[in-house]
């Protein structure tokens, strides 16, 4: 007998978005109720208003005869005017439409708010259809107000001004659902997939038994992802179609259809629930086909020429006449190799030999399955019932057991044996697609590149992984902000056509003593860290402008830098402060910024 249970997330988007910025700290209270600013005042005493309201301006009374500041502050509270109304135009009126919150709940016989409090604005989903922005997911709150998934983001603004609206980002939430179904085939089905882009399939046929029954299993799903912040329902039928159908269009948060019942259930369903295309629903919409019932009766030959083929397999999937296949997710296995040993070792030599022999049981495995290492563990389990854990790391994936040998004997020294290691586990947590490499013909005379990953792996080992890398280019005209680090086997590009010094100071230190010949010529001497140096030649200069988008002081900020050579035969690049023009470009103070090799 087969079971299949589909899982659907009708808030997927939204939900996943507030789970990802809810914050560490406990959250206020989701629903509070109404707050009061101020007391009620039961007894207002003597009222100098007309009978009926408050203060009107318009009213004609109130124009012959206003009352002064103190009649004013002698009214009730509640029946005081505005300052508006008064005539003090620079101040804002008060909103017409408030939101009464209050911690200890409304009081006996209050009447609701119209929009129920979620603790947040009514929050949308926004994705970029052509050239207009359409609303592709809305929370609860926004579903209340009007707001549905579909219409334009425009009117969406039209209808709510308080609205926080967010670009919909349909990966997350695929990758999101990817994760629940690896999870799903892990613990509680082997075969699971991803249903569309909101809900899952779980095969249950022969698995229910271990969580105590159909209905069990379904209220413990629902109680997991709850905690997980998400809302679900779920429906259990005999055909993978009948139970998309269900747990779309059943209405329950839990549906489990018995054997044999997917059509009596199906019956009173929308055409939409068997997953027909656009144009099949408007071809059945002109033809006054509103349910799944009015297809039972039809001819197979002129509804498939009505509605297509596809909508007649759907319908036969449905009610289990033609079989639906499920293709599962298959979750990842770590490639590792484990030894158990005879007698406990603790000699270097013993734990490279182990090494050794553990690399030639990993090797074949990744070869049959194409994947390439980028970083091994081994975890050595001592008889005092220690642990030991040494990691390398590669530049490039590889499969090389020789290169991997030669990285873990630079770290043996730091494993401590105790008493002697029993069993050893290597296991390979990064691994990255690594086909097979082609090798050039005999008489192929071009010289390949030399691989400096090996060479990098060594280094890293040594001197740690901190210390290997190459410089980047940034956008950025100030130099110091034009250069970072990257990785060590990384192709950096964007270098600037202007010459730049092999070593560059992390801050521009300040020069004394300068001599030179304003406004663009470079100096003929200056001090630096407590030494004079005389200048034989120059080039310069290079104008710099500050990126005034960043900070204000950089708005008119100047550099001329220029490249000196010294009579000791060093070259320097050195900047000058202001264009020594306008006075607000900079002082005209002197700095080093690097030496050339």
């Amino acid at each position: 007998m087969t079971r299949v249970a589909s899982l659907f997330l009708p808030q997927l988007p939204i939900e996943r978005l507030r789970r990802a910025e809810r914050p560490s700290s406990p959250p206020e209270p989701a629903r509070p109720g109404p707050r009061f600013p101020e007391p009620v005042d039961d007894n207002p005493g003597a009222c100098s208003v007309p009978r009926g309201g408050g203060w009107r301006p318009g009213a004609r009374w109130a124009h012959d005869a206003r009352p002064d500041a103190s009649a004013i502050d002698a009214l009730p509270a509640h029946q005081r005017p505005t300052m508006r109304e008064l005539g003090r135009r620079s101040e804002a009126a008060s909103p017409i439409f408030r939101t009464l919150r209050s911690d200890d709940g409304p009081p006996p016989g209050a009447a609701a708010p119209i929009m129920p409090l979620w603790g947040v604005r009514p929050t949308i989903l926004v994705a970029r259809t052509g050239q207009r922005d359409l609303v592709t997911a809305v929370c609860p709150a926004a579903l209340d107000l009007g707001l549905v998934p579909g219409m334009a983001a425009a009117h969406a603004r039209a209808l709510v001004s308080d609205l926080d609206i967010c670009d919909a980002d349909p990966d997350a939430d695929r990758a999101w659902l990817d994760r629940l179904a690896l999870h799903a085939a892990r613990y509680w089905t082997p075969s699971a997939a991803v249903s569309g882009s909101d809900g899952l399939w779980l095969d249950l046929s022969g698995t229910t038994h271990l969580f105590g029954g159909e209905e069990r299993f379904a209220a413990r799903l629902l109680g997991f992802l709850k905690r997980l912040g998400f809302s679900a329902r779920v429906a259990i039928a005999g055909t993978p179609g009948a139970a998309h159908a269900l747990a779309r269009y059943g209405g329950a948060s839990v549906r489990i259809l018995p054997e044999g019942g997917e059509g009596e259930a199906l019956a009173p369903m929308p055409l939409a629930a068997l997953r027909l295309t656009p144009d099949a629903l408007a071809a059945a919409a002109r033809f006054g086909i509103e349910r799944i019932a009015d297809l039972y009766p039809m001819p197979r030959g002129p509804l498939a020429r009505r509605l297509g083929r596809a909508a007649v397999e759907r319908l036969d999937q449905a009610r289990g006449h033609v079989p639906e296949p499920i293709v599962p997710v298959i979750p990842f296995e770590m490639p590792e190799a484990r030894r158990a040993l005879l007698e406990p070792i603790g000699t270097a030599e013993a734990i490279e030999q182990v090494i050794s022999d553990l690399l030639g049981d990993l090797v074949p495995q990744l070869r049959e399955r194409s994947l390439g290492i980028r970083s091994l563990v081994l975890r050595c389990d001592r008889v005092d019932m220690g642990q030991q854990l040494i990691t390398i790391g590669t530049a490039r994936a590889t499969r090389d057991a020789k290169h991997l040998l030669r990285l873990f004997r630079l770290r043996i020294d730091r494993i401590e044996p105790g008493l002697g290691i029993e069993t050893m586990l290597l296991a390979a947590p990064q691994v990255e697609p690594l086909a097979p490499e082609a090798i050039g013909a005999g008489f192929d005379t071009a010289r390949e590149a030399p691989d400096l990953a090996p060479l990098v792996d060594a280094l890293a080992g040594r001197a740690g992984e901190a210390a290997l890398f190459r410089l980047s280019a940034i956008e950025s005209d100030v130099p110091e902000r034009a250069i970072g680090r990257a990785d060590p086997m990384a192709k950096p590009v964007g270098w600037p056509v202007w010459t730049r010094p092999v070593r560059m100071l992390t801050r521009p230190e300040a020069l004394s003593g300068v001599v030179a010949l304003l406004p663009d010529h470079p100096p003929r001497r200056f001090a630096w860290r407590g030494r004079s140096y005389s200048v034989v030649a120059g080039d310069g200069p290079e104008r710099i402008h500050g990126e005034w988008w960043r900070r204000v002081g950089e708005m008119w900020a100047v550099r001329d830098y220029f490249r000196v050579e010294a009579e000791s035969g060093e070259r320097f690049w050195l900047f000058r402060r202001g264009d020594a023009v306008t006075d607000n470009s900079g002082d005209l103070s002197w700095y080093m910024h690097g030496v050339f090799g």
